[in-house]
């Protein structure tokens, strides 16, 4: 007697293997048996005939961060077959912090990770912050010790380097947040305070994180025509701490990008990455439209600045009049004021003509009202293209991720779709992926790359993470316009043996966990 059978689907094993047809029983959480178990019995049994059966995927990049326990966030996640959100991106999450550190990430990634609802005023460390995760949502999470959270802890907002004692504090946090579960440490070096920080303050940072085997995942320094910038930093980064490295939402033009990676891979460094099947991405505005020059790491100083005629001054002539190709590619995605709220979802050229106001200077009230708290959707610029999209899903060091924002009425739809659009789009339709590696790129390349040891796979004694994929229904169903609807054709799925998702609906269960670094 097993708890659970899947009977009669088609699997897809995570190996890159031709799928193939078996049953699955699993007992305990795990999967107890592969093959053809006509005469076994379980309480509960999955009819997949037809289907394919895989293992969970697994979310390399998404900030749930504050939401994963909204039943609405498990359903966008689930409905793709996504059983593990991997959290503490871009250098910036609710732990470890202080009261003052808390509130700083609070409301400067607002737009990004949410309110840290149930979190209280601070302090909080890692174990507390996983310890919120158990028993609270059907999705697995995983949590990397974010820098720019650290490094606000030691320094404050300050707009230099550590010196030697704060980077001592700064290696001492690191190294209790790994011990208290963290798979890794994020940077964020396009946003404040991780901006601030050079190479050698990451890679002593890291030295710790490559003693555990384990990786320095970051949003790096620079994207598009900036890559350059932002792989050079990379692989010194590597070079001197020997840590593994995997980039945050790698996009821009194919050609080169392709490149840069396999330079680094062929000196030898562990490097992946990750990114998702859009052409437009999504931030805080602050990010997309301020200059580095204004101080964001202190939220109170940057408002008061941007109401400072003189900065307007500057901003107008130094800054906005070399701006004027990126007002077209802004929508906006999270305006929490009530005078503005109405803008969410239109485009900030529109939202200026309604105003009265320009672009430039409609961009200026929204930051001050808001506090830098909105959030947008913004165009890639046009060295990014469908064509380096694809060339990027087919690397043999891609694998999955979202980038999921579930904050403002009209995000970003990659949350409810990036994977599903994957599928639908870029191995059904298109055949950039075979259904076999496409399995290998969204659930066992990511498990690799965190060590979530026995996950990632179909094999007997491994977790049962298990999605059913109806592979003539699944596709997204978001949009820009309608941002917030689950994809469809991904109606089963169990996490940790049990069912979170039947028929396409969530069960009520429970069943995710932290998955917290052994080493």
């Amino acid at each position: 007697m097993f708890d659970v059978i899947v009977r009669g689907g088609w699997m897809l094993d995570g190996t890159g293997a031709a799928a193939y047809r078996a049953d699955v029983a699993v007992t305990g959480g795990r999967i107890a048996a592969l093959g053809q178990l006509d005469l076994a019995e379980a309480e509960h049994s999955i009819d997949a005939a037809g289907r394919y059966v895989t293992p969970g995927f697994i979310d390399a990049h998404v900030h749930g961060d504050a939401l994963v326990r909204d039943p609405a966030v498990q359903l966008a996640a689930l409905r793709q077959g996504i059983t593990t959100f991997v959290l503490g991106q871009d250098g910036l999450s609710f732990a470890p912090a202080s009261p003052g550190t808390l509130r700083y990430v609070a409301r400067y990634f607002d737009a990004v990770n949410g309110p840290p609802a149930g979190l209280g005023d601070g302090p909080i460390g890692v174990a507390a912050l996983l310890a919120g995760y158990t028993d609270s949502t059907a999705l697995n999470t995983a949590y990397l010790a974010p820098h720019g959270t650290i490094r606000y802890e030691v320094l404050g907002p300050a707009q230099r380097p550590a010196d030697a004692a704060e980077l001592a504090r700064m290696r001492r946090l690191v190294e209790r947040a790994l011990d208290e579960g963290a798979v890794g440490v994020s940077t964020g070096l396009e946003y404040s305070p991780g901006r601030y920080a050079n190479a050698a303050e990451l890679a002593e940072l890291c030295r710790p994180v490559a003693a555990r085997g384990l990786p320095y995942v970051t949003h790096m320094r620079g994207y598009e025509a900036d890559a350059p910038t932002g792989i050079a930093e990379v692989r010194e980064i590597a070079r001197d701490s020997g840590v593994a490295v995997h980039v945050s939402h790698y996009h821009g033009p194919a050609a080169k990008l392709i490149g840069l990676v396999d330079d680094v891979r062929g000196e030898g460094i562990d490097l992946t990455f990750d990114s998702y099947p859009y052409l437009r991405g999504s931030t805080i505005l602050a990010m997309v439209t301020l200059p580095d020059w204004l101080p964001t790491a202190d939220v109170e100083h940057a408002v008061e600045q941007l109401a400072d005629p003189g900065v307007q001054r500057r901003l107008d002539t130094d800054w906005f009049a070399h701006r004027a190709e990126v007002w077209p590619r802004i929508t906006l995605s999270y305006v929490p004021s009530d005078k503005w709220r109405w803008a969410e979802g239109q485009p900030l050229v529109a939202v200026a003509e309604q105003a009265g106001l320009t672009p430039a200077a409609t961009c200026l009230e929204l930051l001050r009202a808001t506090e830098l708290r909105a959030g947008c959707v913004f165009g890639q610029p046009p060295t990014n293209s469908e064509e380096s999209v694809r060339a990027l899903l087919k690397h043999p060091a891609q694998m999955g991720s979202s980038d999921g924002i579930y904050v403002g009425s009209h995000p970003h739809p990659r949350g409810w779709g990036a994977f599903a659009r994957v599928l639908a789009r870029h191995v059904r339709e298109l055949g950039d992926l075979s259904w076999p590696d496409a399995v290998v790129h969204l659930a066992a390349n990511p498990a690799r790359r965190f060590g979530f040891a026995g996950r990632g796979q179909l094999r007997v004694g491994y977790h049962a993470d298990l999605a059913v994929i109806d592979p003539d229904r699944v596709r997204d169903a978001a949009s820009y316009e309608d941002p917030r609807r689950p994809a469809v054709g991904v109606d089963d799925v169990l996490v940790n043996g049990r069912p979170v998702l039947a028929g396409g609906e969530l069960t009520g269960a429970l069943a995710g966990v932290p998955l917290r670094s052994p080493r």
